[in-house]
């Protein structure tokens, strides 16, 4: 098979076979960075691990412990916490859920209460998502990139009213793109199908998302703690829903992770 030319963020080239991934790049580099590696920024975008690169290519990788890699991260832990949520509590549904500074949130829409009134988070269900979290990183499930037409689409996630809007550009979802006539998704197949099926098509959890991710549950996603519980409208529009967001802090190891918690606990005091 032939080789292929790539340039470094350096300046210089490599010659690689054909056929060569962003992780096979940061593998012929160094094991370290390899180990390190979390996804590869291709002619300035961020791509999977698992993206096959082309001759000529511009490539940097990213690593876990970088603004980027932390990004992508606490992306990844979002649809990890969603999946878990979505499992957890049947009739649920997700609006949208970014990595934000140290961290990310979800918004999500509980069922109705025995009261009729809108269902909310307890502290207490914190651990159980957090719990359930950990066995789905456990699992290991991969993060699997797919293109949609919109009418598919909207027929996966015909139950998620909010990811409806998404899909028909009535509302903004900072990760996720829907282009003229086609929509991202990212599947994580599981280890066994759900009992109670939540999108048409799939046997587990699937997000509209741009991506990239890390390439598996099980990929630097341990080292994470859910935060709070809090309300926010659906859109910033107190005429719209009012969702039930999670607050959660992400990071490369727990190191970070606990010295992050000490700060916070450091800052309570004063």
């Amino acid at each position: 098979m032939a080789d292929i030319t790539i340039t470094l963020p350096d300046g210089s080239s490599r010659e690689v076979p054909a056929g060569t991934t962003v992780a096979g790049l940061a593998a012929s580099i160094g094991r370290g960075l390899a180990k390190a590696a979390v996804i590869g920024t291709v002619n300035g975008v961020e791509r999977d691990l698992v993206w096959e690169l082309a001759d000529g290519d511009v490539v940097e990788i990213v690593t876990a412990t970088s603004e980027r890699g932390l990004y992508t991260i606490r992306h990844s832990t979002t649809h990890v916490m969603a999946q878990a949520v979505l499992e957890l509590f049947p009739g649920a549904t997700f609006a949208i859920g970014p990595p934000v500074e140290d961290g990310f949130y979800y918004d999500f829409e509980l069922p109705p209460g025995a009261d009729g009134r809108p269902g909310t988070f307890v502290p207490e269900d914190l651990e159980r998502i957090e719990a359930r979290m950990r066995e789905i990183m456990a699992e290991s499930q991969p993060f699997v990139r797919e293109e949609l037409g919109e009418d598919e689409a909207r027929r996966v996630f015909a139950g998620h009213r909010f990811k409806l809007e998404i899909i028909d550009g009535e509302a903004d979802d900072p990760t996720s793109v829907t282009e003229p006539g086609r929509v991202r998704t990212y599947e994580n197949p599981p280890a066994a199908p759900w009992a109670r099926p939540a999108f048409d098509g799939y046997p587990g959890f699937v997000d509209l998302c741009r991506g990239p991710h890390v390439p598996t549950t099980k990929d630097f996603l341990g080292h994470f703690k859910l935060m709070r519980i809090a309300g926010a409208y659906w859109r910033g529009d107190e005429k719209n829903p009012m969702l039930q967001r999670i607050y959660g802090t992400a990071w490369a190891s727990k190191a970070d992770l606990d010295e992050h918690l000490h700060r916070l606990e450091e800052a309570a005091k004063r």
